[in-house]
């Protein structure tokens, strides 16, 4: 059947990080691969009380076909909350619920892009969104990401090419890196968007996962036109509903509207009650604050051991939130040959050539501290501290 399936099928492969997770499917492997929250902070006796409750008082609502849109009432939920934590002004008709941030993506890219559009991301930068535009063919463009955002020169210069339609980014607490965008940086990147054409999609699914610092303003806010904003209740709530949100203006929103029919109809009726069930019930904050200190004791403790266990030629970055740690090799060195010989030592972590759209980066990995047990932290960098050293100086 090689001649049935569309061409660029051929440019688009199963997420490598998927694929990790099968290897990590054995129980004596200490994985620091799965870009997972911690199943144990998951509000399960709440959400079960919310499911009954919804059942109980509106069942033949929750479980009936409903708008494309979304709830009403979460996504007013979601404005009240833009207003209350970012100090922005989002009109609930700007809210349209999806099927994980990961399907606004898609939905996006449906709305936006042909063969050879212009894609801005970063370099690294999150594998979901590399994988959902690449399905459309782009043209790929990687600006650098320093420790405190893009590489301002390398912005500027991508922008003026004519064909760039949009820039993705995740300035608070970046998959793969950790790294969040400074202040100044921001009002930057603002700056240079209102000078061009591009379309700027800011993707914040880690936001609320500060536990150091003082939380910065989103890019969408200082900008006046031509920007979305992506988000997510995996993070804060639980991954297992595929709850997420794209804030589009109206003509953007009536666009997205069509693939969005075309795909599902509408996301999950039920799940969208249940949880505005959970969020009227209970304090969001007070799970969110419980959620950053369980963090903050896991990323604190990963750091520590890694200051102690990893050989000093090796560079990490120090996140101020969110779920994962980037790790620099020195050059010349495979992440992707390492992973074979720590997978031998019961260890696991992401490489980081999947995160580059140029196929570079090999030098490069990443860890995830947010779904490590604190008793398995300590034993997992130790015997990945032990690889390394092997690695680096066996010769």
């Amino acid at each position: 059947m090689e001649n049935w399936y569309a061409g660029r099928m051929a440019t688009v492969h199963r997420s490598f990080i998927r694929e990790i997770l099968k290897v990590t499917e054995d129980p004596s492997i200490i994985s620091f691969a799965g870009g997972l929250p911690n199943p144990d902070l998951f509000p399960v006796d709440a959400i079960r009380e919310a499911s009954d409750e919804v059942l109980r008082a509106a069942g033949k609502t929750a479980l009936q076909y409903s708008t494309s849109e979304g709830l009403r009432p979460l996504r007013e939920f979601i404005s009240e909350r833009y207003r209350l934590k970012k100090n922005l002004e989002v009109s609930p008709d700007d809210i349209m619920i999806t099927t994980g941030s990961q399907q606004g993506l898609d939905l996006v890219s449906k709305v936006a892009l042909d063969k050879g559009d212009g894609v801005i991301v970063e370099r690294p930068g999150y594998l979901g969104a590399i994988q959902a535009f690449s399905l459309f063919e782009p043209d790929f463009k990687a600006v650098e990401l320093e420790d405190d955002g893009p590489n301002i020169d390398q912005l500027e210069q991508f922008l003026k090419a004519s064909n760039v339609k949009l820039y993705y980014a995740v300035p608070n607490f970046q998959n793969p890196s950790g790294r969040s965008y400074s202040f100044e940086k921001r009002k930057k990147v603002a700056s240079l968007l209102r000078e061009s054409k591009t379309v700027f999609l800011e993707d914040d699914p880690y936001g609320e996962l500060r536990f150091l610092g003082e939380h910065l303003p989103s890019i969408y806010g200082l900008l006046e036109d031509r920007r979305v904003l992506f988000g997510s209740f995996s993070k804060i709530a639980a991954p297992g509903f595929r709850l997420g949100w794209i804030v589009a203006d109206e003509a953007l929103r009536d666009k997205l509207i069509i693939p969005k029919q075309a795909a599902d109809l509408h996301t999950s009726t039920f799940a969208q009650h249940v949880l505005y069930r959970y969020l009227m019930a209970n304090d969001i904050d007070d799970h969110v604050d419980h959620i950053n200190r369980q963090y903050r004791r896991q990323r604190d403790l990963m750091v520590s051991m890694i200051e102690k266990h990893f050989p000093g030629e090796v560079s990490f970055t120090r996140p101020e939130g969110g779920m994962f740690l980037w790790v620099t090799l020195p050059e010349g060195f495979s992440s992707m040959a390492l992973f074979d010989l720590a997978v031998k030592r019961k260890v696991a972590f992401v490489p980081g050539v999947p995160f580059y759209v140029d196929g570079s980066g090999d030098n490069t990995l990443r860890l995830n501290f947010s779904n490590s047990d604190e008793n398995k932290i300590p034993e997992g960098i130790i015997r990945l501290g032990k690889c390394l050293d092997e690695f680096l100086h066996s010769s």
